[in-house]
């Protein structure tokens, strides 16, 4: 007997109501239906679960039976899920963490005040319509009604028919009038959710009449939260805690990925509406600053409303960039050291200990400059650009602060040797008696000498028109022409750790643990550079620019080896002395390459350039063999970079790729001029979007799982410090996933220990850095996670259930592949069902939609293929597959999957 099972995930946290429901018909309109509701309540969270038989002529009853006596072992496991050791807490804890839009339901009590919020932006926003174009007002107003009608009986067809017959009758203008003010609408409602989250965290914590304090939330997915778990229940010590969250390093990636819609003028009005919200929250506001506040809020609607929401034309490489700098000065610049002083204070008040001053435990890079896979535009130049660029900004940034902490260090007395030592290197400064501004005021001017540089160099690159000049913006400060520029972040580091233990050590503590202990805490995360920059490259492109090689040395054609001589070749002139070329040659191109093949080459020269802290990981797209590896550490050789190796970092993007990853580790790792050059630390990327595309999200996440398992259990086996670098979009598509503490603590055991490296794409950006406490809320988040993690005991998969979902994934990919790619039906129906080709036009990124221009699906990036499904709110990205999988199981499946789960 052949049981069809399919398993409806209504929403995905416990704090909310969710239901699980399968249904197994025996005969032909026979079934057992089996429905399971999470409910919190004030103890905690319940788990009601129903079963019923639906009858019909010729019901097989044994097998009725069998289903529901499977049915109920499968309640069993729901139950033990809903086992929550921190309650009702927890409840609030998720409903804190994740947007409202991933609740079931809208709490009465807590959401309140965001309704009302919503109502009054809502009201702001149909004045100024109503003001501006009357017809498009009473057509707004009119589908709202009716939507409104069709949301509360969803059963009655009236209000739908009603909509269909407006929309067919309204001309083109008023429909994009309309259209407008709904998207305007939806994202008032996003500003008021932001203001509303941070709401519910302050909210929770003034409720908090436990003997617990400290300055972040008593929730389990913040570091105070976690503390507590592992002290109390764990049982683990306050020093084994400290030691793990001291060492452990979490770098966030930025990309410039185009899921984000939104020109940056609109998104920083909606951050203004958030801010201003919460201003009008603020006790004892006069009414004049209350009046003040709403008319701001109807001016920024009112600009909103008039300004143009399109893109018109194409951003660059180099706009992208300068906007992740933007979130960095705009918000990070101030969230980082504001989030660590609570992190010190926490860890003195839970652990009874101090974080040093310099410790790292979040830190950024980009990608935004660097990422050249299948984008044409960004160019050698451009990289040097956006890196000149970077260097600059983080040069401004930090000139700015030490001008405030030159005004407030006004002490003439007590002082460290060590501090009297280094003023008295300093020469030509009027700063007798203050030596701390003495050896500020030096740092001052060698920033400006940096900035000046800087501001040259921009200008030969981009002939751009002359910037504002360092003593423009920050003050004349003489001599500056006389002092070395700040380059590296340690020139920068040093003298002020001397200045703050100089203060600690004379009783001016409290001095140092303010601006002082701020600006430590920017150097040791964003340097002299803001970000460093990784470089990413297309693996075919180093295998075009070798072959180009090997055939001017008339020693074949590289791209016509198989890998064993491909190996060979790498492994004999990596340790040769012997240049393959002179660079010179390459640059003038007397070899006749082509032209993408110098560009390609031409990367390499740039990074060899640059000082070895503005640079990241050089990440290998479409990696499938050890050779690609091993041709980027020739090519650094080549450009002279062997004492400053950029880390090299195979991206494993496909389900064969992810499949064969291990083996490639396994050669890598058995190559001793390899292993010498990595100083046996490696880092892996794994491709979620990608891999989710090729097979299906659930055998790309099967492949994932095990592929990191096995690749961990390689690299200790060569003794191997691994880190994966996690490659995820903010869909979950494409790897992402809202519960972000959880998702953390679901990694393969032993993948992380401590080392995380993930990328924020897009939109994902904004939702999670776009303003100083969510901010603050999302560090919060991956340093508590990934404590967590390093104490956490995962549950070790039977080979049995490894086997089971072997043949789930099988399944799914199977059925997946066939409806994507032989299925003639499903590329015409792409095409009309979904704006894929309207999504192309858009100038919504720098990177074209396709790696090739002239392929079909296959060569569509996972983004957009993931984004026009989503416009259609189908969604088929993140479940075609997954019934198939499942229903090629029997109901047992659930119960297996469930019993892993808990």
């Amino acid at each position: 007997m052949r049981f069809n099972v399919s398993l409806i995930l209504v929403a995905a946290t416990f704090h909310s109501a969710s239901a699980f429901t399968f249904t197994v018909p025996s005969k032909p309109r026979a079934s057992v239906r089996l429905e399971t509701k999470f409910a919190s309540h004030p103890n905690g969270v319940t788990s009601d679960t129903k079963l019923s038989k639906r009858a019909s002529s010729g019901d097989d009853d044994d097998s009725a039976a069998n289903v529901a006596k499977a049915a109920t072992k499968l309640a069993s496991s729901i139950n033990a899920i809903a086992d929550n050791p921190f309650g009702k807490d927890e409840a609030v804890a998720v409903a804190m963490s994740a947007p409202l839009s991933q609740a079931a339901d809208i709490d009465a009590v807590n959401d309140a005040p965001l309704l009302a919020d919503i109502d009054m932006l809502s009201d702001m926003l149909a004045e100024v319509v109503k003001k501006e174009n009357p017809a498009v007002y009473d057509l707004y107003t009119t589908f709202r009604k009716l939507g409104m009608k069709r949301s509360a009986n969803p059963d009655d067809p009236t209000p739908f028919e009603e909509m269909k017959k407006l929309a067919y009758d309204i001309s083109p203008n008023d429909t994009l009038g309309v259209m407008k003010t709904f998207s305007i609408a939806l994202n008032l409602v996003n500003a008021a959710e932001v203001h509303h989250r941070m709401r519910l965290v302050r909210k929770n914590e003034h409720a908090d009449d436990t003997h617990h304090i400290g300055p972040l939330p008593m929730i389990e997915d913040s570091i105070r939260g976690t503390m507590e778990i592992l002290l109390e229940e764990d049982e683990v010590s306050p020093d084994s805690i400290f030691e793990r969250l001291i060492s452990q390093k979490c770098e966030i990636v930025l990309t410039a990925h185009p899921t984000e819609v939104n020109r940056r003028t609109l998104i920083l009005k909606y951050r203004n509406i958030s801010e201003l919200l919460a201003q009008l929250e603020r006790p004892g506001l006069h009414p004049f600053e209350r009046a003040e506040a709403s008319n701001n809020l109807r001016g920024i609607i009112a600009a909103i409303w008039g300004s143009d929401e399109i893109r018109r034309i194409k951003p660059t490489v180099q706009k992208e960039a300068a906007g992740g700098c933007a979130v960095i000065e705009s918000v990070l610049w101030d969230a980082v050291p504001s989030y660590l002083r609570k992190l010190d204070a926490q860890c003195r008040v839970t652990l009874g200990k101090k974080l040093p001053v310099d410790v790292a435990p979040i830190k950024f890079a980009s990608w935004i400059g660097g990422d050249r896979d299948g984008n044409p535009n960004c160019t050698p130049a451009v990289t040097q650009e956006v890196l000149a660029y970077q260097k600059l900004r983080a040069a401004k940034m930090f000139l700015n602060d030490l001008n405030f902490l030159y005004s407030e260090l006004a002490i003439s007395s007590r002082f460290s040797p060590e501090l009297e030592a280094l003023a008295a290197t300093i020469e030509n400064s009027d700063d007798e008696l203050e030596k701390y501004r003495r050896v500020i005021g030096h740092l001052r001017r060698r920033l400006v000498r940096t900035v000046k540089d800087c501001e040259a160099k921009l200008q030969s690159l981009a002939k751009s028109p002359e910037t504002l000049s360092a003593e423009a913006a920050f003050g004349a400060l003489e001599g500056w022409e006389d002092v070395e520029p700040i380059m590296k972040t340690d020139d920068l580091m040093a003298p002020l750790k001397v200045i703050y233990e100089s203060l600690v050590t004379t009783g001016f503590e409290l001095v140092a643990d303010g601006r002082v202990s701020d600006i430590i805490r920017r150097v040791a995360i964003f340097g002299l550079t803001l970000v460093p920059l990784d470089i990413r490259e297309e693996s075919t492109k180093h295998t075009l620019a070798l072959d180009a090689i090997t055939r001017h040395l008339g020693i074949g054609s590289y791209k016509e080896w198989d890998e064993a001589s491909r190996l060979s070749w790498l492994q004999s002139e990596l340790t040769s002395r012997r240049p393959l070329f002179r660079i010179r040659d390459v640059e003038q191109n007397l070899f006749d390459f082509d032209p993408d093949v110098v560009k390609t080459l031409m990367v390499f020269k740039v990074a060899s350039e640059q000082e070895p802290e503005s640079l990241g990981a050089y990440v290998i797209s479409q990696a499938k063999s050890a050779s690609d590896v091993l041709s980027v550490m020739l090519l650094q050789k080549q450009f002279g970079m062997e004492e400053r190796l950029m880390r090299v970092v195979p991206l494993f993007e496909t389900l064969d790729d992810l499949t064969g990853s291990p083996k490639q580790l396994e050669t890598l790792f058995g190559t001793t001029s390899y292993m010498d050059a990595i100083n046996r630390k490696q880092e892996v990327m794994v491709g979620y979007s990608d891999s989710a595309k090729d097979a299906g999200r659930l055998a790309a996440c099967w492949a994932q799982y095990t592929a990191q398992e096995t690749m961990a259990e390689v690299a200790t086996k060569f003794g191997v410090e691994l880190t994966f670098f996690h490659g995820k979009g903010g869909t979950v598509g494409r790897g992402g996933n809202p519960a972000l503490y959880r998702a953390i603590l679901s990694h393969p055991p032993n993948t992380i220990n401590g080392r995380f490296r993930v990328t924020e794409q897009g939109e994902m950006i904004r939702q999670n850095f776009g303003s100083l406490e969510i901010a603050e809320r999302s560090l919060d988040i991956y340093t508590a996670a990934l404590l967590r993690e390093r104490f956490t005991k995962h549950v070790e998969p039977k080979q049995k259930w490894r086997d089971q979902m072997q043949r789930v994934s099988e399944a799914s990919c199977a059925n997946y592949r066939y409806f994507v790619r032989e299925d003639p039906r499903f590329v015409p129906y792409f095409r009309q069902a979904t704006p894929e080709l309207e999504l192309g036009i858009l100038n919504i990124g720098s990177r074209p939609a396709k790696r090739n221009p002239k392929g079909g699906v296959e060569s569509l990036r996972a983004i957009p293929w993931t984004f026009a499904w989503a416009q259609t709110r189908m969604h088929l990205s993140a479940w075609l597959g997954v019934g198939a999988g499942l229903n090629s199981e029997v109901s047992d499946l659930l119960i297996r999957l469930f019993m892993f789960r808990n």
